[in-house]
């Protein structure tokens, strides 16, 4: 049966979706700082162009037939948030963070510019081919497809791939240990929710995943 979400879990998941549409229509309206390099600014906007992508193709979704708790979704959703806030943040200090790692370099910047738009297509192409069966959360889609077309044929979450590539080439562009530190903490969430959602599929497809999971890898295609 499909588990219930209590109010204040409810009221978590409207708060959200209406931070990301004001945030969206912030950055457009305004503008990212015009201080910053350029490649520091053409890096954010492909972020907005991953965002509104996400909010269009959210619009039809399937009907959810389990799902993890709103407990369970704050323990990977939080961790996010923060690594965010660091990598983007312009109005903040944060210390010995903001000391750089790399060179401050066009090179570097455009490099850092060029893997950013590369993990927003590989994203885009992935969230693509996942359809109707695409959740922000852990869930079992009623009639739920295991995808394995596409990106999904050599990687099992290729949507994290692209959004942990994307987060790579932006600390790149920004190049500050606050990026690092980011991108390590996007990693580590997104393994914790990749097992998670594992466990629902495994649980599922049974046999038709494990085989799939024998040939795939989890963030990165399987070599060997």
């Amino acid at each position: 049966m499909p588990q219930s979400i209590p109010a204040s879990g409810i009221s978590f998941l409207l708060v959200q979706s209406q931070f990301r549409l004001l945030e969206a229509n912030s950055i457009l309206s305004r503008g990212f700082p015009l201080n910053e390099p350029l490649p520091i600014l053409i890096a954010k906007y492909l972020w907005v162009v991953l965002w509104l992508y996400w909010l269009v193709s959210a619009r039809k979704l399937k009907a959810v037939k389990k799902r993890e708790s709103w407990q369970e979704r704050l323990q990977h959703m939080l961790p996010l948030i923060a690594a965010y806030f660091l990598l983007f943040s312009t109005r903040v200090h944060f210390g010995w963070l903001n000391e750089r790692f790399v060179s401050d370099t066009q090179a570097v910047g455009w490099t850092g510019v060029s893997l950013t738009a590369a993990g927003v297509a590989f994203a885009i192409w992935a969230r693509w081919h996942l359809g109707e069966n695409w959740s922000s959360s852990v869930t079992l889609k009623a009639d739920h497809e295991l995808i394995r077309n596409g990106p999904y044929r050599f990687v099992r979450h290729p949507i994290y791939t692209g959004i942990l590539l994307a987060m790579a080439g932006t600390a790149l562009a920004v190049g500050e240990l606050r990026g690092v530190f980011s991108f390590l903490i996007t990693l580590a969430s997104f393994y914790r929710k990749a097992r998670r959602e594992e466990q629902f599929l495994l649980q599922e497809f049974g046999d038709r995943f494990k085989a799939h999971a024998s040939q795939t890898g989890m963030f990165l295609p399987r070599f060997s």
